[in-house]
């Protein structure tokens, strides 16, 4: 990975560490806990593709199996984010381009799914029945919610933050084209139902208001001379 990828992946990992620990975790909501963690995993599997996916997947669940107050074996949700990584990664379009919000969706539905069975699987072999007394079902639903209703504030601006430090031309190019033609996820995801593309639209009247002023001025002038 370039140097650039992992300074960015660490900075994002340790502060959504910090978060899950001091806020989302105090939270006390019912069932699981919202998972910024996996959400970070998943924006950046997005972007960098399967290797870098399962790489950041690993460090990142293994500082969160150290991180207290963790009470479960290390290494377990390391393996979790690892696999997540590595099967986010490979949904990644091969020219970035993906310009509806429901493949994405779609994904971190699974991932939270996903993550959850295979916490529960791996806990199970290691003799860890705390899901049993919680109640599987509820934590998958709950999972799944918490994570859906998280991941239009997350997942868009850490891939977009993630193309623009990698200094992708496809993230350059979009400077210029605009989210309708040749936006990447992030983009097409911003783009396609959660309301944040308003700056772009305020550019665009600003531009529009200034041709017609131009218009305006040109037609005095002509006025004038006759």
């Amino acid at each position: 990975m370039r140097i650039n990828r992992i300074l960015l992946s660490a900075a994002l990992v340790v502060v959504a560490l910090v978060l899950q620990v001091s806020v989302l975790a105090r939270l006390h909501l019912p069932g699981a806990v919202p998972d910024l963690m996996l959400l970070v995993v998943l924006a950046l599997a997005f972007v960098y593709g399967h290797v870098g996916g399962a790489l950041i997947g690993f460090f990142a669940g293994l500082l969160t199996d150290l991180a207290p107050p963790a009470d479960h074996a290390a290494g377990r949700y390391a393996l979790v984010l690892c696999v997540i990584g590595y099967l986010a990664g490979l949904v990644k379009p091969e020219k970035g381009q993906m310009r509806s919000a429901l493949a994405p969706m779609l994904a971190v539905l699974c991932a939270a799914l996903g993550s959850t069975l295979l916490y529960a699987g791996v806990g199970a072999l290691v003799g860890d029945t705390a899901a049993r007394h919680v109640g599987l079902a509820g934590l998958l639903f709950t999972a799944a919610v918490y994570d859906l209703l998280l991941a239009p504030f997350t997942v868009p601006w850490i891939m977009a933050l993630a193309r623009k430090a990698d200094n992708d031309p496809l993230a350059e190019s979009q400077k210029s084209t605009g989210p309708g033609a040749g936006s990447d996820v992030a983009a097409g995801w911003i783009s396609s139902g959660t309301g944040l593309s308003i700056g772009g639209q305020r550019g665009g009247l600003r531009v529009r208001a200034a041709r017609n002023r131009a218009a305006k001025a040109g037609r005095i002038k002509g006025v004038k001379r006759l």
